[in-house]
């Protein structure tokens, strides 16, 4: 079988490692940085330990599938351990819905804010259901590079109104505005605005309903750990602190990836794990590019930026729940402010992750380890990140303060912080968007970066950029896409 190289050790080439792996290719995994996992980094400070990455597992049954691959158990590697609530909203006012648990839980929380909604959420998770059997469960897996494939999939994207927003789609179903906005947030979890993104990642709704909400004890990087774990078990090699600066093409092919060392790697197939924006800037010669490609690249819009500020403190905040969302006084005003004007306001929604709630070795006895995550522009919006960061580490620490966490600025130990600026040096990530693409409609399925890259026969593209999208369930399902590829080779 032919020697593949996959460039990036994030999830989408760690499970693209071990799927190959498993058809018998000789697999070797090269990564820029010191460790596997892409973005999800851990960083260890003075005790503390924070996830860097993704922290809310849903459809775990994806990870499973990887163990299975070969014959192994994921329970041996890492525990999952189920979440409840899985995500606690407070409100400007102070007051707070909590969201997970039965069908039935969720509707008498739903009946504290608005009894008359309450019909309309069981409507809003059956019409979910609708779009995951489609969106999911038939699309997610299937490569989206043939024309054909797109057209014949019209059809059903237009019964489920694959046009409308996610917003639309809450609207339709929900009355309360607090109700709205808990039940629309979803798509910030994979770069978009609600009133932007396509209703079709509505799927999330029924995607928790149905597998649940999920913490990896030890973190995030414990799930990066078995896999990689996994992969070397299995014969697949990794090669650490290598930067692919270049890729060299002859006849539509690669014929080797140069590293900033000098050094020449060479394989039979090429897998891309990182952002599809650096590559078709950075790596690839432009000639090589199609010009429909070209298109795609020079109209593309991004996901918004990320201001991540971590934290431990030298106390507990036991009433705090796993995952935290703080909505900020107004919604459609701030959101569009990140994503259309591009400015920072003074207003803020923040997603606040305790993992000590349920894993109390992030953090020393009598102690939490915290980050906070704040929707910001992307580094197209040109902000000087080195001079607003202060100001924004205050207004966060301030919001947390009032909302959620008193006596903060007191008792936080060892913040630090990542902006737009790290995402783009650490990440190789365009602009310094979170996320790559924004997940539109009208870049979303055929029209977003083809897992078959276009205009090079032996390079196939994986992770949060190309098809099926961001969010850890549409990367690990991006590896399926590249399964199915190189079968379709042999």
């Amino acid at each position: 079988m032919s020697d593949v190289a996959v460039i990036g050790a994030g999830f989408g080439g760690l499970a693209s490692a071990l799927r190959l792996r498993k058809l018998g290719h000789k697999v070797t995994v090269y990564e820029r940085l010191a460790s596997p996992g892409g973005r999800a980094q851990v960083f260890d400070r003075a005790g503390y330990r924070h996830d860097a990455g993704p922290t809310v597992i849903t459809a775990p049954f994806l990870f499973d599938e990887l163990f299975e691959l070969f014959g192994k158990d994921r329970k041996d590697y890492v525990e999952f351990v189920p979440l409840e609530p899985w995500y606690r909203f407070v409100f400007d006012d102070r007051s707070t819905f909590d969201y997970g648990g039965t069908v039935d839980e969720t509707l008498e929380e739903i009946a504290k804010i608005s009894p008359v909604d309450c019909e309309g959420y069981r409507l809003l998770v059956k019409k979910s259901e609708a779009i995951y059997r489609v969106g999911f469960e038939q699309l997610a897996h299937v490569p989206f590079h043939r024309l054909g494939t797109m057209l014949g999939q019209l059809p059903s994207l237009a019964r489920l109104r694959g046009d409308k927003s996610v917003w639309d789609l809450v609207c339709a179903h929900l009355k309360h505005d607090k109700l709205r906005r808990a039940f629309s947030i979803q798509p910030l979890l994979v770069g978009g605005s609600p009133f932007d993104t396509t209703s079709i990642y509505g799927l999330i709704h029924y995607l928790e309903r149905e597998h649940g909400v999920f913490f990896a004890m030890g973190g995030t990087g414990a799930l990066v750990q078995s896999l990689s774990q996994l992969a070397e078990e299995e014969g697949v090699e990794f090669e650490y602190g290598v930067d692919v600066v270049k890729l060299s093409t002859r006849d539509k092919k690669i014929v080797s990836a140069q590293t900033a060392t000098g050094d020449e790697i060479e394989a039979d197939t090429y897998v891309f794990n990182g952002d599809p924006l650096f590559l078709y800037n950075k790596l690839l010669p432009a000639e090589t590019i199609p010009m429909a490609t070209r298109l795609k690249r020079d109209k593309a819009k991004l996901s918004m930026g990320l201001y991540v500020l971590f934290f431990g403190t030298d106390r507990t905040y036991e009433d705090v729940a796993h995952h935290t969302i703080v909505l900020g006084k107004t919604y459609k005003e701030l959101l569009d402010s990140i994503f259309h004007s591009k400015s920072l306001s003074d207003d803020v929604s923040l997603y606040l992750h305790r993992p000590t709630a349920t894993d109390k070795s992030f953090a020393p006895q009598g102690h939490d380890s915290f980050y906070v995550l704040c929707p910001v522009p992307n580094n197209s919006s040109g902000i000087d990140w080195k001079k607003e960061e202060p100001a924004l580490r205050q207004l966060v620490v301030r919001t947390l303060e009032e909302k959620l966490l008193p006596g903060l600025s007191q008792s936080m130990v060892e913040p630090f912080c990542m902006t737009p600026d790290d995402f783009e040096a650490d990440y190789c990530s365009f602009q310094g968007a979170g996320f790559s693409l924004a997940p539109l409609f009208t870049q979303s399925a055929w029209f977003r970066f083809h897992n078959q890259a276009e205009g090079i026969d032996n390079l196939i593209l994986t992770g949060a950029g190309t098809h099926p999208g961001a969010g850890l369930p549409g990367v690990v399902s991006s590896a399926k896409v590249v399964e199915q590829l190189m079968k379709e080779r042999s």
